[in-house]
Parts: C-alpha cells; sequence; structure tokens
C-alpha cells in the first residue's frame, strides 16, 4: 500500500499565509481606490454646488448694485437739471465707479430720441420705452455675438441693458438713462483639478442665456441631447433645491458633472421668473487626482505582495523551528510504547510525529499531576482549618480578656472610690470571664468547626437589658481611652427580641469593642429605635463612632472572613477580620441583619443591627400615629443610668441632649 504523501509544516504555513494575504490585500486596494473615487466625486460635487451659490450671489448682487445705482443716478440733480456738459462729465465719473460691470452709458432725449450724453459714442445701444411710470426700471438681455468655430470663448459673458426714466424739477419726463452692462465676467480656466467649473445659466422656459460656448447661447434645452437631465435640474432648482448632476451637452461629448441653484431673474419684474445658474466641469477634471492615487495603489499593491512573500517565509521559519525541536525533544525523551492509538492523518509530517510523543509524555505527566494536586488539596484544606481556627480563637479571646485585665487593674492599683465599686469591678471580670469561657467551649467544639455549621438557641431576651450589660462591660475600655459615650435614655424600657441571648451578647461585645478600639478620640453613640420594615417591627441598634472611619470601596470586604481594611490599621489596632464576619452569621441565624457605614477615611463608622421585636413598646398620639422615641440625653454625675442602673463614675459622660422621634 503506496504511503500517504505529507507536505511539511513549513511549506503549508507559508502557502495558507500567501492564500489568505493576498486576496485581502487585493480586496482591500480596490475597496480603498473606490473610497477614494468617491471621496473625490463628492468633494466635487460640494465645490461645485459651492460655487454654483457663489455664483449667482455674484449675478444677483451686482445686477442689484446696477440698479441701485441707475435709480439713484436719475435723481442726482446735474442729471434732471444739469447742462449737458456737467452731464457728459458725471457719466464719465459714474462709468469709472464700475468699470467692470459698466461697459457704457448713454442720455437719451425722451422727445427726439436722440442722445444727449454718451460715454461709448453717439450710436444708440437700444431702443427704449415710449414712457414709464414711476420709477420704472427696463431690463433687457443683450445676445452675444455668436462664435462661428463653435469652440469656447476666452471669456463667459451675461450682459443687461438696463433703463430708466429721468424726470426733470417740474415732474415732466425728460430723459431715459441707459446702462449697458455684464453682470458676469470670467475667463474659462482649464486648468486640471480646478473645481470652481464654468458658468451656465438657463432661464426658466429653458432658453441658455450664458454658456462657455457661444453658439449654444439662445438654443433651448430640449434640443440637447441630454434634454431630460437638463429639465431636471432646472425643475430642482426652481423648487429651491441646491444639488449636482451628471449629464451631457453633445452625443459624443464627455461626461459632465453640474452643480445648481437658483436665482430671481432680474428681466422679469414682479412675476418670481427664476434663473438657473450652473457650475460645469468634466467629469474627467473631477477626478484629476485620481490617476495619482491609482498609480501610488499600484506601486503599493506590488510592495505589499513582496512584503507578505518574505513575511511569510520569515513567520513559516520561526514557527516551524521550535516545532521541530519540540518533535526531537520529544522523540528522544519517550520511546515506550502506549496502548492509546497515536492519530495518523493530520497530513503533517512534523504533526503525527509530535502526536506520537506527546503521547507518551502526557500519559505520564497526568499521573503525576493527579498525585501532586491532590497533595495539594490535602494540605491546603489542613492550613486552611488551622488558620482559621487560630484566627477564631484570638480574636474571640482578646476582647473579654482585656476587660478582665482592665477590670482586675482598676482593683489592684487602687483606683475605686469605695468597696462597692471594687466589688462591681470584679463582679464584671467574673461575669467577663464566665462569658470567656462560655466563647472557649463553643470554639473547642471541633466537630462543628470542621462542618462549618453554627447553631443558636432562640428565645426572648430584654434587649436593652441585654445592652447595658454590654456597655458596662465595655465601660472600662472607653473609660481608659477617654472618649465621650452617649447611651439611650430609656434604658428600662422593654424591648423583645427573638434571639440567642450569649451569641447576641457576643455580637454587641464585638460591635461596640470595634468602636472603642478604632476611635482615639470623640464619641461613641448607642441607639435604639423601633421602625416598620416591609411591614413588620423591627428594632435598630446604632452603634455610631467617630474613628478612623474606612474607605467606601473596602466596606464590603470586612464582611469576609480574616479580612482587614490595610496593614497599616491592622498593625496598629490588631484583629484578624473575623469578628464582624462572626456577627453577621450570626444576626442572620437569628432573623435580623447587620450593616456599616462610613463616609470615608477619619469619617467615624456606623454599624447598625437590626432584628425582629416580639413585642414593642407603642404610643398612639391622638390621629393614632404610633411613635417610638430615641432620645439621647445626660448621664448623672453619679455614673447612673436615668433607671438607677450604675456605670463607672471614672467614665466621661455625654452633656448633650438629643431628640428623635420616628414614625413606627
Amino acid at each position: 500500500m503506496a504511503k500517504q504523501r505529507q507536505s511539511s509544516f513549513r511549506r503549508i504555513l507559508v502557502s495558507k499565509i500567501l492564500l489568505l494575504s493576498v486576496p485581502v490585500l487585493l480586496i482591500g486596494e480596490i475597496v480603498a481606490y473606490q473610497k477614494a473615487r468617491y471621496s473625490l466625486l463628492e468633494t466635487a460635487r460640494q465645490n461645485l454646488t459651492a460655487s454654483a451659490v457663489l455664483k449667482g450671489e455674484k449675478i444677483a448682487d451686482t445686477f442689484a448694485a446696477l440698479k441701485a445705482n441707475l435709480l439713484s443716478a436719475t435723481k442726482t440733480q446735474v442729471i434732471q437739471s444739469g447742462t449737458l456738459p456737467q452731464i457728459e462729465e458725471f457719466l464719465h465719473q459714474l462709468a469709472q465707479q464700475q468699470p467692470r460691470q459698466i461697459e457704457c452709458i448713454q442720455l437719451v432725449d425722451s422727445n427726439s430720441n436722440t442722445i444727449s450724453a454718451s460715454t461709448c459714442g453717439k450710436e444708440p445701444i437700444s431702443q427704449l420705452n415710449s414712457s414709464f411710470s414711476d420709477n420704472e426700471l427696463e431690463v433687457k438681455l443683450l445676445s452675444p455675438k455668436l462664435n462661428t468655430t463653435g469652440n469656447k470663448d476666452e471669456q463667459s459673458k451675461l450682459k443687461l441693458l438696463l433703463s430708466a426714466p429721468v424726470y426733470d424739477l417740474a415732474g415732466q419726463w425728460r430723459y431715459n438713462l441707459v446702462f449697458k452692462s455684464t453682470v458676469l465676467r470670467e475667463k474659462i480656466k482649464n486648468k486640471p483639478g480646478l473645481l470652481t467649473g464654468s458658468t451656465v445659466v438657463i432661464a426658466e422656459n429653458g432658453i441658455i442665456l450664458a454658456h462657455p460656448i457661444a453658439s449654444r447661447i439662445g438654443t433651448n434645452i430640449a434640443q440637447h441631447i441630454d434634454a431630460s437631465r437638463l429639465q431636471m435640474i432646472v425643475k430642482n432648482a426652481i423648487a429651491g433645491k441646491q444639488d449636482t448632476l451628471h449629464l451631457f451637452f453633445d452625443k459624443e461629448g464627455e461626461e459632465l458633472l453640474a452643480g445648481y441653484t437658483a436665482i430671481d431673474s432680474p428681466i422679469i419684474q414682479g412675476k418670481q421668473q427664476k434663473w438657473v445658474i450652473l457650475a460645469v466641469t468634466s467629469l474627467d477634471n473631477a477626478l484629476y487626482d485620481l490617476g495619482q492615487i491609482k498609480l501610488i495603489l499600484i506601486v503599493l499593491t506590488f510592495g505589499l505582495i513582496g512584503a507578505s512573500v518574505l513575511a511569510a517565509l520569515y513567520l513559516a521559519r520561526c514557527l516551524a523551528l521550535p516545532v521541530e525541536e519540540l518533535r526531537d525533544y520529544a522523540l528522544n525523551l519517550h520511546s515506550h510504547h502506549s496502548t492509546v492509538p497515536v492519530p495518523r492523518n493530520l497530513k503533517i509530517r512534523e504533526f503525527n510525529q509530535l502526536a506520537q510523543a506527546l503521547d507518551q509524555m502526557l500519559e505520564r505527566l497526568k499521573a503525576w499531576a493527579e498525585e501532586v494536586e491532590m497533595a495539594w488539596k490535602e494540605a491546603k484544606t489542613a492550613n486552611q482549618s488551622k488558620s482559621q481556627f487560630l484566627a477564631a480563637t484570638s480574636h474571640e479571646l482578646r476582647n473579654p480578656l482585656h476587660i478582665i485585665i482592665n477590670c482586675i487593674r482598676l482593683v489592684r492599683d487602687d483606683l475605686c472610690d469605695d468597696r462597692e465599686e471594687e466589688l462591681e469591678f470584679l463582679k464584671r471580670a467574673d461575669d467577663t470571664a464566665i462569658h470567656l469561657l462560655g466563647i472557649i467551649n463553643e470554639l473547642l467544639d471541633i466537630s462543628k468547626i470542621e462542618a462549618g455549621k453554627l447553631s443558636v438557641s432562640l428565645e426572648p431576651i430584654d434587649l436593652q437589658k441585654l445592652l447595658k450589660e454590654v456597655i458596662n462591660l465595655q465601660s472600662v475600655n472607653i473609660q481608659q481611652k477617654g472618649l465621650q459615650l452617649n447611651i439611650p435614655h430609656q434604658m428600662s424600657e422593654l424591648i423583645l427580641v427573638n434571639a440567642d441571648a450569649a451569641k447576641l451578647k457576643q455580637v454587641l461585645i464585638n460591635i461596640i469593642g470595634n468602636a472603642t478600639k478604632f476611635t482615639d478620640e470623640g464619641s461613641i453613640t448607642i441607639t435604639t429605635e423601633i421602625q416598620q420594615i416591609d411591614g413588620k417591627s423591627q428594632v435598630i441598634v446604632t452603634v455610631q463612632d467617630t474613628g478612623v472611619g474606612i474607605d467606601p470601596a473596602q466596606q464590603q470586604k470586612l464582611f469576609r472572613p480574616f479580612v482587614m481594611v490595610d496593614d497599616g490599621t491592622t498593625r496598629k489596632f490588631g484583629g484578624t477580620g473575623l469578628g464582624l464576619a462572626i456577627s453577621r452569621n450570626l444576626i442572620e441565624l437569628m432573623g435580623g441583619k447587620i450593616t456599616l457605614e462610613s463616609r470615608g477615611i477619619n469619617q467615624g463608622t456606623t454599624v447598625k443591627i437590626i432584628l425582629p421585636l416580639i413585642d414593642t413598646h407603642q404610643e398612639n398620639t391622638e390621629d393614632g400615629t404610633k411613635l417610638h422615641s430615641k432620645i439621647v440625653t445626660e448621664v448623672s454625675e453619679d455614673g447612673e443610668f436615668p433607671d438607677g442602673e450604675r456605670i463607672s463614675p471614672h467614665l466621661p459622660i455625654a452633656k448633650s441632649v438629643t431628640l428623635d422621634r420616628n414614625l413606627v
């Protein structure tokens, strides 16, 4: 059986690269050429349209200036009552004001129809009206002399004859003042690429009034080979459109590109007649720069094809050499037989050889990887469990131990006022030690920690009583830092919640302890209020401090285990990052939630604990609205709550009173 012919990787790579790149390159060049042609045409259309508008405005402005000069001249005293020498001199001065527009000025006697004064000889330049109404102006179009050759003239001209009556001081018609003028005078320029275009003027009835070829002046557009397009141009221009259109004036002539617009006809007054102004140039002239672009694209195409061939050869060599080296290495490294069949029909010799070698190597690497991954997972799980256990233990033990140490030191250093206060601090230390023992017992429950399960025992408890116990436990730490404590006034009011007393106390100790730890100066405010949330009565315990604050972008991270805001805060204040995470889990197990807010660094922090109420104390107003008072008030100097329960006499107490009533 004949062996299937295989091609080298390098040869296939070169052929594929060229097969893909060359057609794409050619398509790109064609698209670029078409885009350049379209852009040149679009530019020519815009320029010709703008040129037609400018030509129309120039004709209208020139006619308006001639008309104004003519009417103004008929009302001058020299014309009305001056002597003929004075009039002759005045007419020469008037002609010099617009030498390019005014070719001749004549003053014709209205009675004898003879020329009284002239700037161009005594031969009449036109027949005049026998009578005029007041301020009437007569305008005639002068036909140019035909050029028998039919070629383009040096200049494209549009000549008008303007005449107006002259009345003497008694109001009698005395003279006719006649202007022979040129409102359009442009030299035909054949410069390639010039897009101003030659001027063609067409009347509304289709008569060509001005044209670069004099023989076409006076003809009707219906007589021309491209009459339909010319008629369309006239129709669109009269309708107020300004655009361009391709057309032909001769059957064998070149294709033209014309921009057009319309102006009011100066000949027919008061009948809203229009003149259509065209700026016309040949299509070859509009696309004059396309030849250079085509040449550049051809040179660029051959250059890019050559560069593509060189790049394909270089790229194939760069890609093939590593594959060949890898093949040789793999074949030399593995040579034993594999039970898994190696692919044989890849049609590339190097890949077939590489597949056989890699198949053997991958089987061995797979077995090694499974062993390494299993060992890594076991080590990671053991290390993570150890780290979590140590972090949780150290964090939960620290705050109660601080309270015990501080209470004992106050008694040891004889800082108490009397025996009763010493017993109070000792009792606090004892209570905290008992609480600490409970925490240690829970932490030592290895089975629960490894299973990741937390359990709570829910029962009705008095939130106010529990909160007072926690405040008393934390008062020593607050006293030592010299902080001001703002606490609720009505601490004796019963607020029943369904919670685990030990777990809730643990959460409150952690939250208030954090507020104390992260506040160097200022105050800590603790408030309770009852609100209706989603139709249910909820109690909100708010702990607000003026401490270091938290960057808003970092606040959500604090509820993740072992997460700290930054290393500097950790080193300064200590902690493992478990407090808020544990507190949130415990509060959620009790059916509540906990939130943390801070406006930013050094702007304090507010923590809210929200729990559902079992029964709340409510007062009805006269209109039946249920209200709950939230009061922060002054605590007596002897260190007692308003209901008589004592706190430390050395603790700084708030002197301000704040009242806030919230609808429940």
